[in-house]
């Protein structure tokens, strides 16, 4: 059973977001939610996700910061993450990639290309702890 974390400060992104995965995810799975990335960090520390799922723009600790500190933390470094945002800016694209996002999704999120999505991270050949990186 995979461990999905979605951070978002917004309780129905989160919900969306959670049936959106429900309908895709080709595995059982139980979902976290936390309402930042302070507290996304707080719900990872002892039992790091199989996969993060977070918004960019959040309070106290927004997911930019968020996925510097998860790169830097020797026990969460290589967690599988996807940004959900409306952001379209090739700019922050590209140092949100240097963090180690392993893909970017425009809001609304589309199924389709959360199930590829999905499937470039769990898909077949991969076990549960090697995601290929």
């Amino acid at each position: 059973m995979k461990k999905v974390l979605i951070a978002d400060d917004s309780g129905m992104a989160r919900t969306f977001i959670k049936r959106t995965l429900e309908m895709v995810m080709t595995e059982e799975a139980v979902y976290i939610e936390a309402v930042n990335g302070r507290d996304a960090l707080e719900k990872m520390k002892d039992d790091p996700p199989d996969l993060l799922v977070t918004d960019l723009n959040m309070p106290e600790l927004d997911g930019a910061q968020l996925l510097k500190r998860i790169i830097a933390s020797p026990k969460l470094h290589g967690t599988p993450s996807i940004v959900i945002t409306s952001l379209d800016n090739e700019a922050k694209h590209k140092e949100l990639k240097g963090y180690g996002v392993t893909a970017i999704l425009g809001k609304p999120v589309d199924p389709g290309q959360l199930s590829a999505t999905l499937e470039k991270i769990f898909g077949k050949g991969n076990d549960d702890d090697n995601y290929g990186w």
